[in-house]
């Protein structure tokens, strides 16, 4: 079983965390995880936000999504965001990140 944990300081200042094994969860059971609808979760893979796993619109869902899910949740949350705009949000995040891994790597030329 993995353990996921984090923290969400939301209005009330409480933390939470999930307990999940590494088996993909269903729609049902990944909106749950995130605290949200799972009208909410379909809305983040129309988006591209999630990616759909599967022609299935009731895909399945592993671990790494509900950290993005989380993500987008709380930048739609945090910045009254559209779902267009926080896949916008996170496509550059992701960019960012992909392009200081690559200055890090010991074969970067300046």
């Amino acid at each position: 079983m993995t353990t996921i944990q984090y923290t969400d300081q939301g209005s009330h200042g409480f933390s939470s965390s999930i307990i999940m094994d590494e088996h993909p969860l269903d729609l049902r059971h990944f909106a749950q995880a995130c605290g949200q609808s799972p009208e909410w979760v379909l809305q983040l893979i129309e988006h591209g936000i999630l990616p759909e796993r599967s022609t299935d619109p009731y895909s399945k869902f592993i671990v790494e999504d509900v950290t993005r899910a989380q993500r987008a949740y709380r930048l739609q949350r945090d910045f009254d965001a559209s779902f267009s705009a926080v896949a916008m949000m996170l496509d550059l995040i992701d960019e960012v990140q992909e392009l200081r891994r690559e200055v890090r790597h010991p074969n970067f030329k300046k």
